[in-house]
């Protein structure tokens, strides 16, 4: 091979030159016909993790409750009562800004394939979305058409879509995020399986959808950044069916029950390439494989084109010869086919036959194990702001003025144009769904409630990269905490830009130390997650964005409330002083104040604490976190059309500018009359923490009053402009 055709097929297969060399070294000799294929997408950034290995391995990652962490295709926590859940977190993003629709789409098939692989039941799904600026190029079309294939996809496989966070920043105008959320139900009798290949002459067997082109070298397309070709990439996106996906649940599911599946595995990203190699890696056996035994949807189809389809709705299973017509009949029941393609041998190498001829030999380790782990250069993280540091350039004329335009912007308008097109009902076990600060659902067996929160606000990232990973652990913590839930566990999903950029492994780094030191101090470990890099464009990259999610539990469903409930009730403030940002329309403009390090052990006792308060006081309360915009846009999103609050400046709030001041953490809790008082709050809560009447709700209004003047919104007002105002940032979906 001459040196140009050498640099074409690196450039073809997206294999760097150093990778080329140890290829050839782990080998003794160039790689091969398919093996380019083979190394091509096992060691791609999206499958290898060879930028982030190095450092995940640092995650909190264990507690009693964890069954499965990483390395299986989903993280499993046990809920004591013989139920668990799976639940797992992944990135789509690549595929969705190439074609938004079949990449939001095959993004929610895929994360749902990782649940019920485990062997639960899908029970709940969720997603954390960031789009660039509303008026940028292509965002109108992108939005669009994220939602609806999300909701198209979710609303048709029956599986409700309970929560969601979406972000709109100019950082992600050339590079929008999808990061899918799915989680799963065992009831006391259902098994856990796992993905670990074992049982020399065992069948491998191929169930699901028939294989096409769609999607080949889609893993290596999400490992690069992006360019003025993206749009030519459309050829690697997958297309999904939901309706096949639904048979497939059932059918996979009910083998895995009848104890007839020793291993299985989803076709993900680099299709039957990383199943096989990863299921027979992790059994420490091998396969042997019959590729022209592969059903095919275009005959024509050759090898290395049948290995790198990412076709939807596929799986590969392990099984005993005895049970191979036990599982067909299943499938068959269904309309589906299930294929034995291959066996297992005990002899630690996946053999691919194409017809009559070998056309591959490799032991699994070198593509899996082996595969490279680079130490990427960053620098120990600095903290950027000393206390009273920064200056603030933000003037507030009028409170009113200041709550229309936050309601109004593409940050505080109402996401309900986004989650009124998703089914949250589904299955009857949504308690509390995308209308409420937090989900619910019912837990089949027990009736107890697991909670669900997402995480991650992108403009802490942009302000301290440690700071803004500990916050995507503390604030949906403490947003499960006020309504009375105990944080079990944590799924991530790490987007970052180019992490050959010292910078963006910087932020990595630091993010990472800060959410795993945040999940320590509350002993809710990381348990699964995905890595999305070079999530940038033309040298632009977005804002680091770390984004979680979090299940809790609580043993019933007496939940404080989200809005005031009776006209005259008390309003209470309870503050733990950490940090404090100023924010409006949608930016935290810089850090007012700034404490050095987070003391984790106060943070974390602050959630425990409400964990214990609210689900004591249960209904009689409500209850809110305040987050972005500050304790005013808080107040509101606390009112309701009918009833609104009448509040006093005070130490809390000094000037019209400390009602946009978000201060980590700090939250609003309203009661009868007489139901509790600042002295009772204090000693529950400890001398870390202050607390403060504020006031009163009342009807009609919102109303701020400061000695001898007072500002006030009627609350029909401000409801208006919070349904509506998505209409002037998107007028193209109105």
């Amino acid at each position: 091979m001459s040196d140009m055709e050498l640099k074409d097929k690196l450039k073809t297969y997206r294999i760097s030159q150093s990778e080329y060399e140890k290829i050839n070294e782990v080998l003794g000799r160039p790689p091969e016909g398919v093996e380019w294929a083979l190394f091509s997408a096992l060691w791609s950034e999206h499958c290898s993790y060879k930028s982030s290995r190095v450092h995940l391995k640092n995650l909190f990652s264990k507690s009693k409750r964890v069954l499965q962490s990483f390395g299986e295709n989903a993280g499993v926590i046990d809920l004591d009562q013989g139920e668990k859940v799976a639940f797992k977190m992944e990135s789509h993003n690549h595929p969705s800004f190439i074609e938004p629709y079949q990449g939001a789409a095959t993004g929610v098939g895929g994360i749902l394939r990782d649940i019920f692989t485990m062997g639960a039941r899908p029970i709940a799904l969720a997603n954390y979305l960031c789009f660039g600026n509303p008026k940028a190029h292509r965002m109108s079309r992108l939005v669009e058409g994220v939602v609806a294939g999300i909701s198209g996809y979710g609303n048709c496989v029956g599986v409700p879509t309970i929560t969601g966070q979406t972000e709109f920043h100019s950082s992600y105008d050339t590079n929008i995020l999808v990061n899918a959320l799915a989680v799963g139900y065992f009831g006391a009798k259902d098994p856990v399986v796992t993905s670990v290949a074992s049982g020399e002459g065992n069948l491998v067997v191929y169930v699901g959808a028939k294989t096409g082109r769609d999607g080949v070298h889609g893993a290596s397309m999400a490992s690069e950044s992006f360019d003025e070709s993206s749009e030519s990439k459309r050829p690697t996106v997958q297309i999904g069916d939901p309706f096949f996906e639904k048979l497939l649940i059932e059918s996979c599911l009910e083998v895995i029950r009848k104890d007839l599946v020793v291993a299985i595995q989803d076709m993900g990203a680099a299709g039957i390439t990383s199943s096989s190699f990863e299921m027979a890696s992790k059994g420490d056996v091998g396969f042997e494989i019959h590729l022209d035994e592969v059903p095919l949807r275009d005959p024509s189809m050759g090898p290395e084109e049948i290995l790198l389809s990412e076709s939807q709705e596929r799986m590969l299973l392990v099984c005993t010869p005895e049970n191979l017509k036990p599982i067909q009949e299943v499938f068959s029941r269904w309309g589906l086919d299930a294929h034995p393609i291959g066996k297992v041998i005990s002899e630690r190498r996946v053999i691919l036959h194409w017809h009559k001829e070998v056309i591959s030999d490799l032991d699994p380790h070198v593509l899996t194990e082996n595969a490279p782990m680079y130490e990427r250069p960053f620098k120990p993280w600095a903290y950027p702001f000393k206390k009273s540091e920064l200056s603030l350039s933000l003037e507030i004329k009028e409170l009113k003025s200041t709550l229309m335009s936050q309601v109004k912007s593409a940050m505080g308008t109402s996401r309900r144009w986004i989650y009124r097109q998703y089914d949250q009902r589904v299955g009857a076990k949504t308690a509390r769904d995308c209308d409420s600060s937090l989900s619910v659902q019912r837990l089949p067996e027990s009736g107890r409630a697991l909670s669900l929160v997402l995480g991650c606000r992108p403009y802490m990232m942009r302000l301290d990269a440690f700071l803004g990973g500990a916050d995507s652990i503390f604030e949906p913590a403490l947003q499960m905490a006020v309504k009375g839930f105990e944080p079990l566990a944590v799924t991530d999903c790490l987007n970052f830009g180019n992490p050959e950029k010292s910078e963006i492994m910087s932020e990595f780094v630091a993010s990472l130390k800060g959410m795993s030191q945040a999940c320590e101090s509350l002993v809710s470990p990381i348990i699964s997650g995905n890595v999305s890099f070079y999530n940038e464009t033309e040298g632009k990259n977005i804002t680091s964005t770390p984004s979680t999610g979090l299940v809790g539990l609580k043993e019933n469903l007496d939940l404080p409330k989200d809005h005031f409930q009776n006209s005259g009730d008390e309003i209470f403030l309870v503050r733990l002083p950490l940090v404090s940002t100023w924010g409006l329309a949608g930016e935290a403009q810089s850090l007012k104040e700034f404490v050095g390090e987070v003391d984790f052990s106060k943070a974390s006792k602050f959630v425990k604490a409400w964990t214990q308060f609210a689900a004591k006081e249960g209904g009689s309360l409500s209850t809110r976190l305040v987050g972005k915009y500050g304790l005013g846009y808080a107040l509101f999103r606390m009112s309701t059309e009918d009833l609104g609050a009448r509040v006093q400046f005070g130490e809390w709030a000094q000037t019209d500018r400390d009602w946009v001041k978000e201060n980590l953490y700090e939250v609003l809790v309203s009661a009868p009359q007489g139901h509790l008082n600042v002295q009772s709050l204090q000693t529950h809560f400890g001398n870390d923490v202050k607390v403060w009447k504020l006031g009163e709700s009342v009807p009609g209004q919102l109303e701020f009053v400061n000695q001898d003047r007072s500002q006030s919104a009627l609350t029909t007002d401000v409801w208006l402009a919070y349904e509506t105002g998505w209409r002037e940032h998107f007028e193209k979906l109105s």
